[in-house]
């Protein structure tokens, strides 16, 4: 069964369904906005924000997650349009979907869970700013050259006056009843107030029309061949890195709030074949969106039934509702989405200078910065790159030895901490090789051996002490160590366990 329609933990019908109006209402505006950053008719983004929110509601592996047309994957796809052509994006997003299928299949969807906390507080953060700039652009108008001025007068206290009242409405609200979603409810009144009163204020329609029928089957008009292949094929991976990391990371945010647990390959597995069925349908593709998702839990949402709702009511808005959403007032809009950026911020981190490590914090600023700056997949990179140099840097220096002659009258090294490429400069740095005697022990039992730059670090300290006429003898080495130094044997020059010259023993004792 796809939907419980009793209340439990994973949701509620009456709940849901009153979450998945609210969540298509603020929809709207920005899949329409989004399709004019991609270069496309505003249907292209309509279309999308409906398939990818249905297929993934319906398949994906987060309940009450809510996908669409994002602003992350439209600032790819821009360029891909204005080179080849809305054809090429439709086949662009399909081959997206087919590799997202992929990485769902090869179970490639558990990698998430190597992001660093500090990163998911930058990420999190950086999308709330990145919604909040967003935003301001309601309270631009364009001139008649063309160019956009910010509100001013009447006109901008007149937004500012709405945007507060809604944001009022769903602050209060909650504290008298919780029967019906504050958003919806401000969403609504505000409207109403504006429509009785008669107010000058800028509504939905003002973007453009989202009047239109249903979207039907369309192969992409290009060519089937290798040059086609070519074109599309960075921008699919690029899309389909994108559009996995923002919906893996939303996965991990909305199972933190929830305190429930997604499934991060289904997920993928689920964004793939939406991602495949929209291109197929003239839609731009998608993934999960942070600030809908806020939306819909603030809103009670928490089952599948909620994204279905969702996708079903804007397709209404397309088909027959196109006339009254068109009314809407953008100010109700940017007041429910301005509350999504106040939920969504984790000013719990603002706490957090001076209590943890600095270069954590350096992360959550970076990522939160390259976020804004420039998107969500380079931003994640980058803080994965960091949080991992930080890292080895740390454990770099834990490297050490005690040093002590044994009862033969060899000297025995036994080495502390893990032998790694950060940490070999130093562990050339702990041997004696001109006093040592003749006999030369590294004790492994307390240390591992991990990587090549390892190997080639015990290969050069073994040409030291042959050149001394000395013997170096490798013990305890753990069964992995072993089997990484055999299978290397052919990357280095010389093998160190096996090579008569270098009279490199491994005692495998104890």
């Amino acid at each position: 069964m796809l939907f419980n329609f009793e209340c439990t933990e994973r949701g509620c019908p009456k709940n849901d369904l009153l979450a998945g109006l609210t969540v298509a209402l603020a929809l709207v505006p920005e899949a329409v906005a989004f399709a004019f950053v991609a270069g496309v008719a505003p249907l292209v983004g309509l279309y999308a924000a409906f398939m990818v929110g249905l297929i993934a509601a319906l398949i994906g592996g987060r309940p009450g997650m809510i996908s669409g047309a994002t602003g992350a994957l439209a600032v790819v796809m821009v360029s891909l349009v204005a080179q080849h052509g809305v054809e090429y994006l439709f086949a662009a997003v399909v081959l997206m979907g087919v590799i997202q299928i992929g990485v769902g299949m090869l179970r490639l969807g558990k990698f998430i869970r190597i992001v660093p906390h500090p990163v998911m507080l930058g990420f999190v953060n950086g999308l709330a700013i990145v919604i909040f700039l967003a935003q301001l652009k309601a309270f631009q108008i364009e001139d008649a050259d063309g160019q956009m001025r910010w509100l001013q007068g009447d006109a901008l206290w007149l937004m500012l006056s709405l945007v507060a009242l809604t944001m009022a409405i769903i602050h209060f609200l909650p504290k008298l009843t919780r029967a019906v979603p504050a958003s919806l409810v401000a969403i609504v009144g505000v409207s109403l107030l504006v429509i009785a009163l008669g107010l000058e204020s800028r509504t939905v329609g003002d973007l453009a029309s989202i009047a239109g029928g249903l979207p039907e089957f369309h192969l992409p008009l290009v060519p089937f061949n290798l040059e086609t292949l070519r074109i599309i094929l960075p921008y699919s991976v690029i899309l389909a890195a994108i559009g996995l990391i923002e919906s893996l990371l939303t996965l991990s945010l909305i199972d933190e709030i929830t305190q429930t647990r997604g499934q991060g390959n289904r997920e993928c597995v689920g964004q793939g074949v939406a991602n495949t069925v929209t291109g197929l349908f003239g839609g731009m593709g998608g993934c999960a969106m942070i600030g809908q998702s806020m939306v819909n839990l603030n809103s009670g949402g928490r089952g599948r039934l909620s994204g279905v709702a969702a996708a079903l009511c804007l397709l209404v808005f397309i088909l027959v509702g196109s006339g009254l959403i068109e009314m809407i007032p953008l100010a109700a809009l940017t007041g429910v989405m301005f509350m999504v950026v106040i939920a969504t911020f984790e000013w719990s981190s603002l706490r957090l200078i001076g209590k943890i490590p600095k270069s954590d914090l350096f992360v959550l600023v970076l990522v939160s910065a390259v976020t804004v700056a420039t998107d969500l997949a380079v931003a994640v990179l980058i803080g994965v790159i960091v949080s991992a140099l930080v890292f080895a840097w740390e454990h770099a220096k834990h490297i050490r030895v005690e040093s002590y002659l044994d009862d033969q009258g060899s000297r025995v090294y036994a080495l502390h901490g893990p032998l790694f490429f950060a940490s070999v400069r130093n562990f050339q740095e702990l041997f004696d090789c001109k006093n040592d005697p003749q006999d030369v022990i590294i004790e492994f039992q307390h240390s591992r051996v991990v990587d090549h730059s390892a190997i080639e670090a015990i290969d050069s300290l073994a040409e030291r002490y042959l050149s001394a006429g000395k013997t170096l003898h490798l013990r305890h080495l753990s069964p992995e160590c072993r089997q990484l130094l055999r299978r290397a044997g052919d990357l280095v020059e010389v093998n160190v366990l096996e090579d008569p010259h270098y009279r490199v023993a491994v005692n495998e004792l104890g």
